[in-house]
């Protein structure tokens, strides 16, 4: 490899959003993460839905099943 051409490698705390932090080697530098393995649906087993725009609520609305009688079903 050559010399003086590679970025340094060191050690960086990556902290995430539910308070779990933990200590890798990076080029970067300190990194604030959203999601890590401790809260991840995937990991965790749970679901959690992050719903910004309505889109679950919309969808859900849209998609529902319409109990409704019908003249038709109301006559027989």
């Amino acid at each position: 490899m050559k010399k003086g051409i590679h970025p340094t490698y060191e050690f960086a705390n990556v902290s995430c959003a539910c308070g779990m932090s933990y200590q890798t080697r990076t080029t970067v530098g300190d990194l604030k993460v959203d999601i890590c393995s401790s809260c991840h649906p995937f990991f965790t087993g749970t679901q959690k839905i992050v719903d910004a725009e309505g889109r679950v609520e919309r969808f859900n609305k849209k998609y529902s099943k319409k109990t409704t009688t019908t003249k038709a079903k109301a006559k027989a």
